[in-house]
């Protein structure tokens, strides 16, 4: 078996386990599997050889998921909060990698900020006090995603694409619908972008 095919079972096992649990109402079994699920994404990284600046951004950026995934599996303000700052920061080592071999384009970016402020728009009268640390954490996102897809590697358009419509379903559940649907759909998306930029090192 190849190392993304080991991953990938790996992870998509530990994910079932943690939405299982969830379900079912057992927090420690739910921990367990969410953070094995992600150490997953950044055993994959490893396993394929981290070489040069875009290699090390990428690396950043999921160990900065997975420490996000930790706090966010608390309900409480304070975690979300240092949950968000991760993943912000996850999203700027991201950038920061794509930005050296990108060639986003001007209409790319227009859509781009057109989405994000319509969801913006969308999940406004929910924030309350979230709103300057949300709108940060949109502009960030939005400057990754945009990075991202001038980048000629699929895996790197497709990863971060997926990351951020994941991130629209975690907003859901916070902001607007809190449901169990939204983690159910929203996950395996988030897992499936991050093994594709896992899989884009080496």
């Amino acid at each position: 078996m190849t190392a993304a095919s080991v991953a990938l079972a790996w992870v998509a096992g530990l994910l079932a386990i943690h939405l299982a649990a969830e379900a079912r109402g057992a927090p420690l079994v739910r921990a367990a599997g969410k953070i094995g699920a992600s150490l997953g994404f950044v055993a994959l990284a490893l396993s394929l050889g981290i070489e040069g600046t875009f290699d090390r951004g990428i690396l950043a950026g999921l160990v900065l998921s997975v420490l996000g995934d930790a706090l966010l599996l608390s309900p409480r303000r304070p975690a979300f909060l240092g949950g968000l700052v991760a993943f912000l920061l996850a999203h700027v080592a991201y950038a920061v990698a794509f930005a050296g071999v990108s060639r986003p384009l001007l209409g790319v970016a227009l859509l781009v900020a057109a989405v994000t402020g319509a969801v913006l728009r969308w999940l406004w009268p929910g924030l309350g006090g979230m709103r300057a640390p949300v709108v940060a954490y949109c502009v960030v996102i939005s400057a990754m995603l945009w990075l991202a897809l001038g980048v000629a590697r699929p895996e790197v358009r497709f990863g971060a694409l997926l990351f951020y419509l994941s991130d629209l379903l975690v907003a859901r559940d916070r902001f607007v619908r809190p449901g169990f649907a939204n983690r159910l759909v929203g996950l395996p998306l988030y897992y499936a972008g991050q093994l594709l930029l896992a899989l884009a090192v080496g």
